[in-house]
C-alpha cells in the first residue's frame, strides 16, 4: 500500500540539515514497513536492528558512546553491511532503550554521514528518561492511520483521488463521483486507517476479519 510519507522521508534523506530520525506513531500504525520501504526504495541496503528481538545489542551502547564501534560491533554480530549515506540504518523498539537513543546525540555530532531512522511507540519516547534524551539533535516524524486518499490508493481507486486533487472550489459534486466517494468514506471510517484492517478489506473484502482485525489491535 502507497503511503504519503513516503515522500516527506525522501526529504529527510536529501535534507543538508538531516539529523538521526525518530519516528513516532501509534502502534501497528505501520512504521517498521515504512522504513523497511523506504530503504528498499532509495537506499542501496537496509541494515535492521530490532532491540526487542535482539537485546543483547544493547550492550554495545552501553560500552561506549563511539559511534563508529558502535556500528562495527552492530556489523559484526548481525552480518549486515553498513555504508555511509548508501545503508539506512533502522533501530526498531527503542523506546526501552535510552543509551540508544542518547547515541543519537553522538551520531548527530560525530557521525552525520550515516542515515539513522529510529522507530518505537508513542508512550515509550514520552517515558524515555529525559537526562539522556538528546534535545536538538533528533528529527521527528509522526505516522498516523491512512488518510482517506491512501485508503483510496489502496482499494484502486485512483481516478477518485485525482477528481479530488482537482477541485478546487467549494461546489456540488456530481453523482458519479458523489455517490462512490460516499460509499468509500463509510468503510474507510469503518476500517478505522489502520493498514491491517485496510488491507482485508482491499484484498478480500471480508468484513468480518477486517473487524476481527482492527479489534484486535483496540484490544492490545
Amino acid at each position: 500500500m502507497e503511503r504519503l510519507i513516503l515522500q516527506k522521508l525522501l526529504d529527510w534523506k536529501n535534507s543538508p540539515y538531516r539529523k538521526p530520525l525518530i519516528l513516532k506513531g501509534v502502534r501497528q500504525v505501520g512504521k517498521t514497513w515504512i522504513l523497511k520501504e523506504f530503504g528498499r526504495r532509495y537506499y542501496e541496503n537496509t541494515a535492521y536492528f530490532n532491540f526487542d528481538e535482539s537485546e543483547e545489542y544493547k550492550q554495545f551502547f552501553e560500552t561506549t558512546k563511539d559511534v563508529d564501534r558502535i556500528l562495527q560491533n552492530l556489523m559484526l554480530a548481525s552480518g549486515q553491511k553498513i555504508v555511509p549515506e548508501k545503508t539506512l540504518i533502522i533501530f526498531d523498539e527503542v523506546q526501552d532503550c535510552p543509551k540508544v537513543i542518547n547515541s543519537m546525540k553522538y551520531f548527530c555530532e560525530n557521525a552525520s554521514k550515516y542515515h539513522i531512522a529510529c522507530a518505537g511507540s508513542l508512550l515509550g519516547i514520552a517515558l524515555a528518561k529525559p537526562s539522556s534524551f538528546p534535545v536538538g539533535k533528533v528529527n521527528f516524524m509522526q505516522i498516523d492511520p491512512m488518510t482517506f486518499t491512501e485508503f483510496l490508493l489502496a482499494n484502486g481507486d485512483e481516478n477518485l483521488v485525482q477528481y479530488l486533487e482537482s477541485v478546487d472550489t467549494i461546489e456540488p459534486i456530481p453523482d458519479a463521483f458523489f455517490n462512490p466517494l460516499y460509499e468509500k468514506l463509510k468503510m474507510y471510517y469503518v476500517t478505522g486507517g489502520m493498514p491491517e484492517s485496510v488491507l482485508m478489506w482491499t484484498e478480500a473484502r471480508d468484513v468480518s476479519a477486517m473487524q476481527e482485525a482492527l479489534s484486535g489491535i483496540l484490544g492490545a
